[in-house]
């Protein structure tokens, strides 16, 4: 025997050494590991299910031991008027064959030789509550995946939706499978996910009788987060659609929006918590005629978190009762706070206003061919010096700053009554401009004719500025009291 062959046949053997090794200690370890995993995962479930009528819990039925790889048995129960009176008992079974580390086979073929203490290959099973899925699916499991896991008790792997088709007498769904791709740290303090569907088309007959469909396409969905010190997750999250394509009502009109985006970020300093949220759309068709575009922007800063987890709490407390009740077809019961909850809300609001908060609207804008309108609101807050004081004078207080700016452009106003027009039938191209032209007038002239905004160029203006119990309403001064009573009043006869 040459020395390469022997070289390779002692390190086949010191592989096979570690192997067996490694698998007796993960088959000793896997048990705890898995249980520790499962409690982790019933208190996420349980915080995303508080406020509403339900449960969901998931739990370990049976793990059969071997050398190399074991088989496991979950249970995920779910419980509660929330999912509906034919699904409020019912439960999903998986099968887990996971093989032991430290170099698991299906690894090793894969050339992934980084050691790990357990690979898992999973799969959703067939009862009663799944067995319809099962033949939607030509009864190929709905649900697959693989999760590694590392001895530092981080995860990472993948699952796969796969496709299906369910058709009936009134309804349709054609899905054409998803996956997605996660990563996660010890104790999920760090986590990761992206993932993409091709196509989702549901068709089905509304409320009214009349036929809804929806066609999605090009789903891309991916996160990047860190659970906080309060318990949740803070980070950045992406959704992106190529096509969605929505068809309703007894006409059947027609709405195509292309290239939908959606993008939010959180973080947390202190006891404080900021946010924003971003939405575009690239293209907006109605009856197959082109719109324009659209973007929104939404933001907070300096929202009291301690204070909000307070709140939050009560709300979904107060709100259990009032969705059993809804989904039971019951009268709803009023909902009423007693003395103690009185005094935390009312401690926990004073505790949110006085950290400053800020709720802005930072963008709000609709662009056709020919023009762009704007909306934007900044509203900065603070605590009173009593809750008791008059409306009027509560509102100056709690508000230190309102910035408000609208811009409608005519031209764009021009283009939306255009489109209208055809949509109503008219085709006459003199007659749409005719239309058109009017009604962007009509507008400009009832908006500045009642004060209510100034004519700058082609667009329709209209500020408003609030700071030290002084409004500045278009350029001019004037009280709070003297803008409730004129500018408000004018807008209500408008």
């Amino acid at each position: 025997m040459n020395k390469s062959a022997v070289v390779l046949l002692g390190f086949v053997v010191a592989v096979g050494v570690i192997s067996t090794g490694g698998a007796w200690y993960t088959g000793k370890q896997l048990e705890p590991v898995l249980q520790t995993a499962i409690q982790d995962a019933n208190k996420e479930l349980q915080a995303s299910m508080a406020g509403v009528d339900g449960t969901v819990t998931l739990e370990l039925v049976s793990l059969d031991r071997q050398l190399f790889s074991s088989t496991a048995h979950y249970r995920l129960k779910a419980q509660g008027s929330v999912f509906g009176e034919d699904q409020k008992d019912s439960e999903l079974l998986f099968v887990d064959h996971i093989e032991h580390g430290p170099l698991p086979f299906s690894r090793l073929v894969s050339l992934k030789w980084l050691p790990v203490m357990a690979t898992s290959h999973y799969t959703l099973e067939k009862n009663a509550t799944t067995e319809k899925w099962f033949a939607a699916t030509k009864d190929v499991s709905p649900i697959k995946g693989v999760a590694n896991i590392g001895y530092s008790r981080s995860v990472d792997g993948n699952v796969e939706l796969q496709p299906l088709e369910i058709k009936d007498e009134k309804s349709s769904v054609s899905f054409s499978g998803a996956n997605l791709d996660f990563s996660s740290s010890a104790d999920g303090q760090k986590v990761k996910v992206s993932g993409y569907m091709d196509a989702l088309n549901v068709a089905l007959v509304d409320a009214s009788g009349a036929p809804f469909q929806a066609e999605l396409n090009g789903l891309t969905v991916a996160s990047n987060l860190a659970k906080s010190t309060f318990g949740f997750y803070t980070g950045k999250n992406t959704i992106e659609l190529t096509n969605t394509k929505v068809t309703f009502g007894p006409q059947q009109a027609v709405l195509t929006l292309k290239g939908f985006e959606q993008k939010d970020s959180s973080e947390t300093k202190d006891n404080n918590l900021s946010g924003r949220v971003d939405y575009k759309i690239a293209e907006i068709d109605y009856q197959d005629k082109p719109v324009g575009s659209a973007a929104m922007a939404v933001s907070v800063k300096n929202i009291d978190i301690p204070a909000m987890l307070v709140l939050t709490k009560l709300y979904q407390d107060k709100m259990q009762p009032v969705q059993a009740a809804s989904a039971a077809g019951q009268p709803i019961p009023q909902l009423q706070l007693n003395e103690a909850e009185q005094v935390l809300a009312q401690t926990n609001v004073d505790q949110l206003l006085a950290a400053k908060p800020q709720v802005a609207l930072e963008n709000l804008a609709l662009k056709t061919t020919n023009g762009e309108s704007r909306f934007n609101l900044v509203v900065d807050m603070t605590k009173p010096s009593s809750m008791e004081l008059p409306p009027v004078e509560l509102g100056k207080q709690i508000i230190t700053l309102l910035d408000a700016n609208l811009t409608l452009s005519k031209p764009m106003l021009a283009d939306v009554a255009g489109l209208q027009a055809q949509v109503a039938g008219v085709t006459e191209p003199k007659a749409i401009e005719q239309q058109s032209q009017m009604a962007s007038d009509m507008i400009s002239n009832m908006a500045v004719g009642s004060q209510l905004a100034t004519l700058e160029g082609s667009d329709i203006v209209s500020k408003l500025h609030y700071a030290n119990n002084e409004v500045t309403f278009n350029g001019q001064k004037m009280t709070v009291e003297q803008f409730i009573g004129g500018v408000l009043g004018r807008l209500g006869a408008l």
